[in-house]
């Protein structure tokens, strides 16, 4: 079986395309970046270094990878049985292109082989988003082609894969935790499930992209937010930090009552989810910097990202938020002059004030009393 996957950087080497390539599948990875193109088309496999408990390097074979700014990968399209994206999701619309070309060229060479295409992002609904990008490059044959044909699977995606370490040599080394998740929404393909280890299927996915999206990325963001504030450079001494893992801890208990209410998870069950996630944030394995993890803030306070969703459930079922309002209000405290999210952030914010600014990127009402909670959250913490 022949996977394509767009993003041959940590987390598609370290989670997604290991799990391919475990699978027996025969793996090509699409990237721009040169460098790590010729070494995988050159030695066709790289080390994994795979952390908990105790580290164990494990070494992923029978792959290869393309420029995926040329016609090669259109080739790799035209001949895949499964393509899978871990690039970001603003690359996702640069890449709907290349997706749109080869879906037309497997429609004149007449393949008709099953194509299920997975957005593997740190997003709702990612491939639906894709799927929209590539309809746009369609023809309405090609769009019938499309829906006949080619499957597009929306996931959710949980591994925490931070930088390379430092002093690392090996372009294609990578540092993962023990721990992955990636659920699929078994409705959306197209003929049979390919069978990966680790790839869970199901018909709620939305369950379990919230549960993710509102307890581990809501807690990291918090965690690396309140982490800045108090001077620290990781996640690992941020959570390590008292005052802060209560603070995390009370506001992912908040975005989970909200799930506990929405999907009916058991409590204690999601009590001990928690607590495994606090858990993974001190892994003495993993540095991960606390400015890493707190980029883009624009996207992050977004309506259905990981500190406004969590907060507009609380306001639909009428439960305490206080925590997870003091994680919006410090946002406000990250300051990056490599971030362009954080710059102009800032300038909205010097510009027109925190409640306007809030309002605008997250959609809430300007004059509800939750932007007055979170403005008073905000002055609480200078």
């Amino acid at each position: 079986m022949k996977a394509l996957h767009f993003g041959a950087g940590n987390i598609g080497r370290g989670f997604i395309g290991k799990l391919l390539s475990d699978a027996g599948m025969e793996v090509t990875f699409a990237d721009v970046n040169e460098t790590v193109v010729s070494e995988l088309q050159k030695r066709n496999q790289y080390p994994v270094k795979v952390v908990g408990e105790e580290c164990v390097v494990e070494t992923v074979n029978n792959v290869t990878a393309v420029n995926s700014a040329t016609d090669a990968v259109v080739d790799c399209i035209a001949e895949a049985d499964l393509i899978t994206t871990a690039v970001g999701p603003t690359v996702l619309k640069i890449i709907s292109g290349s997706i749109a070309k080869g879906i037309a060229k497997r429609a004149a060479a007449n393949n008709v082989k099953p194509l299920n295409v997975i957005a593997a992002e740190n997003m709702v609904r990612g491939t639906t988003q894709l799927k929209e990008a590539v309809y746009e490059h369609l023809t309405d044959e090609l769009k019938a082609f499309s829906d006949q044909h080619i499957g597009f699977v929306d996931s959710a995606v949980d591994r925490i894969v931070p930088p390379a370490e430092a002093g690392e040599t090996d372009p294609l080394a990578v540092t993962v935790e023990t721990f992955s998740e990636w659920i699929v929404d078994q409705t959306q393909f197209k003929g049979d499930i390919p069978n990966v280890p680790g790839m869970e299927c199901t018909d709620n996915l939305m369950a379990f992209v919230e549960r993710k999206l509102f307890t581990l990325n809501t807690g990291h963001l918090i965690t690396a937010y309140l982490g800045v504030l108090a001077g620290h450079e990781t996640i690992k001494d941020s959570i390590e930090d008292p005052a802060i893992r209560a603070q995390v801890k009370a506001a992912m208990e908040e975005s989970g009552a909200v799930l506990i209410k929405r999907y009916g998870f058991e409590p204690q069950a999601h009590a001990a989810y928690i607590e495994k996630i606090l858990g993974r944030f001190a892994n003495p394995y993993l540095r991960d910097e606390v400015d890493r993890v707190g980029r883009q803030p624009i996207r992050k306070l977004s309506p259905q990202d990981r500190l406004i969703k969590p907060l507009n459930g609380t306001l639909e079922y009428g439960l305490p938020n206080a925590h997870l309002i003091k994680g919006i209000a410090a946002a406000f405290h990250y300051k990056n002059d490599d971030d362009p999210q954080a710059v102009e952030l800032q300038a909205m914010f010097a510009e027109k004030g925190f409640a306007q600014t809030l309002a605008h990127y997250s959609e809430l009402n300007v004059d509800s009393e939750v932007v007055k909670l979170a403005e008073q959250a905000y002055k609480a913490i200078n």
